[in-house]
Order: structure tokens, then sequence, then C-alpha cells
């Protein structure tokens, strides 16, 4: 357990200090597989803060075959290093010695998670077989099925519990606290709130709030993806990311403009990929009145294309501007939106095949096909959907018997959480996955020294193949624990010395508490969140424009300079 002495803040509240070697935020798949090398590499002076233990994205997001994406290592598919990583760059964004790292990185990070018992399919030869994912030119992929990250997660918290790594659940980090200037600047620790219940409320200071502090020589970030940055969006509810806490001690950042957006369920959040979209449902819009209609047929000229499109949204399942050509795929996620921005709600529904007529209302009907699509069948269909349904024999009246053929998993998921896939299933294109972040260096280290981004708030992703994130945040943490154990050997500072430097950044925190909690003229917190959300899925998803972000920037800054001016109000810890 890392060392533990008290300090007392200006108002006389006693504040604990945790002195450790390295300090870990985050407990997300990336995060503990971090610990667990750190562990494994002899460094045992080290603590894992956490709001949440088992809230993140990783083990409570998924899709139909969550995908781990790993350099080719069966058959006689050749495949390298320097192959992989060009798949990674290929797209943009990503740089290419990262990408190198990460190519070398995937085969030792795949097998460490197969020896900690993620459920990887093999074939009796001891081969694990790979598939086709987006944006992949050979067939790299592999998945332990829809809950592949939540294995990753699982596994690896046995292993860090068994290992000894403390864990202090229910601590919010909000503040990084450094030491130096410039070039020299440097994370010596952090300093956290205690969500309630623990500490019992007698022992609480700062209006009520409990704060403790971490002296660390070392810190590694892994918090994730802006997921409440947006309104529509597939991240598990409360993934704030942790960017601005980076980013307020000067650590830099790239691509942050960059997330990928796919078809997803807004009530139980799920991405909509694979035998989802593969079993071809009709889609459908629902106005105020009760009116639905069948929208896609507004995009498409022939059902064959129109019904090629959603198969074709199981693997090309992200929104890709390119995809727009011709009538591709990602016309899908264009007639999503726009129903959506026009007031209507959306719907797949599985109980029934797509509908050959628009089913528009009197005053939609200038919009649809002055005459009906040619009808449904799964035999009129691009050959490769054809080929692909009959070889799996998926070949039933419905696309909720041909899900319950192909993939009942699928079915029992939504089942878990109280959703009946035979009733229609709210859909919207979400916000899924931040494809920049913070700057990272080939260990994965920030510009603020001992500062380590890894996983989704390292800014490594780029356009890349799907389910290259999950082999990124597993190498990434693999890096980071290789270079703290090799070389950030060094003691953190003493209590004393830490004191010294620390102490006027956490009297800055803990005036900005204050303030939010007692100004009762402030901006509402809750009214700016969801000011903010609406503004970036209006303007800042995947479909902007030039005049649309000028607004949403003036906006912003308009809702800034007011919050500078009044402050921000909330009306007690659970507020903030």
């Amino acid at each position: 357990m890392p060392q533990r002495t008290t300090c007392t803040l200006s108002d006389g509240t006693e504040v604990p200090i945790f002195t450790v070697q390295t300090l870990i935020i985050g407990s997300g798949a990336a995060a503990l597989n971090c610990a667990e090398h750190l562990w494994e590499m002899g460094v045992r002076d080290l603590a894992i803060a956490t709001d949440n233990l088992g809230g993140g994205t990783s083990n409570n997001s998924g899709s139909d075959k969550q995908t781990y994406y790993k350099v080719g290592i069966f058959g006689d598919t050749p495949d390298s290093p320097l192959d992989f990583a060009k798949a990674l760059t290929g797209g943009g964004m990503c740089h290419g010695d990262i990408a190198y790292c990460e190519a070398l990185g995937s085969a030792p990070e795949f097998f460490h998670l197969v020896r900690n018992g993620v459920p990887f399919p093999s074939n009796r030869y001891g081969a694990y077989v790979g598939y086709k994912t987006d944006h992949d030119p050979r067939q790299r992929a592999t998945s332990a099925g829809p809950k592949t990250s939540m294995f990753m997660f699982g596994k690896s918290l046995v292993n860090v519990r068994r290992q000894g790594t403390p864990i202090f659940d229910g601590h919010e980090v909000i503040a990084l606290l450094t030491a130096g200037t410039a070039d020299e600047k440097r994370v010596i620790g952090a300093l956290a709130c205690v969500l309630p219940p623990d500490p019992p409320s007698s022992r609480r200071g700062v209006n009520g709030l409990a704060l403790v502090l971490f002296s660390a020589e070392n810190v590694v970030m892994a918090t994730g993806g802006p997921g409440e940055l947006y309104a529509e969006s597939v991240y598990p509810h409360g993934q704030i990311g942790n960017h601005g806490m980076a980013l307020e001690i000067g650590a830099k950042a790239n691509n942050l403009s960059e997330s990928q957006y796919g078809l997803a369920s807004i009530g139980y959040r799920w991405n909509l990929s694979g035998t989802y979209q593969q079993v071809v449902p009709a889609y459908f819009s629902v106005d105020e009145a009760g009116n639905t209609r069948h929208f896609l047929n507004d995009y498409h000229d022939t059902m064959r294309r129109e019904a090629t499109n959603i198969f074709l949204k199981g693997y090309q399942w992200p929104f890709h501007a390119a995809r727009l050509q011709n009538q591709g795929s990602s016309l899908v996620d264009i007639a999503v939106y726009n129903e959506r921005q026009a007031g209507r709600r959306v719907y797949m529904d599985f109980m029934r095949n797509p509908a050959s007529d628009g089913g528009a209302t009197a005053s939609m009907s200038e919009a649809a096909h002055a005459t009906p699509l040619e009808a449904f069948s799964l035999d009129n269909m691009e050959d490769e959907a054809v080929t692909y349904l009959q070889r799996s024999g998926a070949l039933q009246r419905t696309p909720y018997e041909r899900l319950a053929h192909m993939n009942q998993p699928s079915i029992d998921l939504y089942a878990e959480h109280g959703v009946d896939l035979r009733e229609p299933l709210e859909i919207a294109v979400c916000a899924q996955h931040n494809n920049g972040g913070l700057v990272g260096n080939l260990w994965w280290e920030s510009n603020i020294r001992h500062l380590f981004p890894i996983g989704e708030l390292n800014g490594s992703h780029g356009v890349r193949p799907g389910g290259s994130a999950l082999n990124a945040g597993q190498v990434g943490g693999l890096r980071a624990a290789t270079y703290i154990a090799n070389v950030y050997t060094g003691r953190p500072l003493e209590p004393r010395q830490f004191l010294a430097v620390a102490a006027p950044q956490v009297e800055r925190e803990l005036a900005k508490i204050k303030q939010m909690l007692s100004s009762r003229s402030g901006v509402d917190s809750d009214g700016l969140r969801k000011d903010i959300q609406a503004r970036m899925s209006r303007h800042a998803a995947f479909v902007r424009s030039v005049s649309g972000v000028a607004q949403a920037v003036e906006e912003a800054r308009r809702q800034w300079a007011e919050v500078k001016a009044k402050g921000v109000r909330a009306d007690g810890p659970d507020g903030l």
C-alpha cells in the first residue's frame, strides 16, 4: 500500500497524501494491462485511482463481434509488422513509427490476452484464424464475441487483484500537479475527489467534499474518450475522457476533431454492426403524428442497391465520406441523420424485410419515389451479400430468424438489458470512438514528462482498421510500463517537498470547488452540459459545414466568456 501522510489545507481541512512511484488513473482494459506489466517487470510501488471500477468503456461496450486487430499469425497468408503498420497509417493521422510499435507489439499482447483467458477462437491446430474487418487489406481481425473488451477487462482485473495492486475506487482525479516550466515541465502527482458514499460525511471538508492527494514519480492516464461530449453517443454514460485536465497543464493534443461515428441503438447503447446489418432488417421512421415511412427508398434507385447497402453496413459500419459515392453504404448513415434532423424517430425492424414502397404520408410524398422499388428478395442483392448469406445458411423468412440462426448471442445480449429485438429498435448515428487525443512519443509519454496517456486518450489512432484501438491500448500499456520500469525508476517527492510545489496548485483547485458549490448566480452546470452536447451533435459530428462550425465556435466562445465572468453553479458534490 502507498505510504500515507496528511496535510492541512488553508481552510483547516485535513487531506491524506499517498506517495507512490507510479499512479495509474483509470481502470479500463488499457489501464489494467499497464498495471499488470509494471508488476511483472518488478514495479511493486504502484496504485490505481478510478472514479468507478468497472464503469468504463471497456467493460460496458461492444458490438456484434467486437474485433481485436493483430498481425497475421495463421495459415499461408503472408504478413509482416511493416505491412501491418502501413495498414494503420493508410487512413491518415497515425504516425508511422508509432504504428510500427503497435505492429511489433500486437502478437505479444494478443497472446498475453490469450494467456489471461480471453476466449479468442482457435482451430484444432491452435491457429487463431482471422477475418477481414473495415479498412483491413488482409484477414487480421479476431473476436471473442460481442463482449471482447469486457473479457479483456475482467481477466486483467483478476490478475491485478491477484498481484495485490491497490485500487482507489470512487476517486475522481480532478487535477494533475506539475513542477518545472516549458520543456522541463513534469507531472508530480494528482488531486482526487472522493465520491460518495465513502468516506462518511463527518470526515468531509470543502463543503462536503473529501479530497485526496497523490504524490507520484509517474502518472499513467487511461481515462478513455470524450463520450459525454455528444448528445448522440454510444459510449457508456459517464465517459468524460479527462482530456481537459491534461490540456490545462500544457499537454499537447492532435486530431481531436477526428471521431468515429456509426449506427447504434440509443436506449440501450450498443453498436449495430456485423450480423445486425447483414441479416438486412427494415429501416423506418415515425413522425410526431405517428406516420411511418421507409425513408431509405428515397436514397436508392433500386431495392437491390438498398438491401446490399444495409448488408454492407455490417463491416462497413463506421461512416466514411468515400462510401457516399455511387450510392455507397454510408448513404444509410446520411439518411438516418436527415430523418432525425427533421424531427422524426428512426428504427430498425428485425421482424420485417425492407419495404419496396416509401410508405410516405401525403405531406412526405414529394420526397418519395413516384413508383415503388422492386420487391425485396434475398437473391436480389449484390453477389457479395447473396453468397455470404447462402454460405451461412441464413435464408430464413425474416431478419430476426436469420439473426437467430447466425448469431443468437446478439439477440441474447439485448435481452440481458430488457430489450426484445422482435420490437422495433430506435437508432441514431452516434459518436463511438475518438481517433485523436493527447500526443505521445514512441513510449506513449506526453510532452509533459513522466505523464503517459494510453488507450483512447492517446491520440495515436487515426482512421484505421476496426479493432486496432483495442490493440493500441494493450501495446501502449506495455510500452509505458517498459519505459517506467527501466528508465523512470526514481522515487517520488517526499511529502514535504511535494507540498512545497503542489500546495499553490491545490489551493487554486480548492477555490474553484468552493466557488462552484457556493455560487447562486453562476452558469448552471447541467444546462451547460446539455448545451455543449447538443451543439456538438448538431455541428461537430459526422456531418459538418463551414458555416455551422463557425456558428458553433462563436456560441462556445460566448458561453466560455459567461463561465469566466459568472463561474459555474453546482448544487452539490453530485453536480460536479
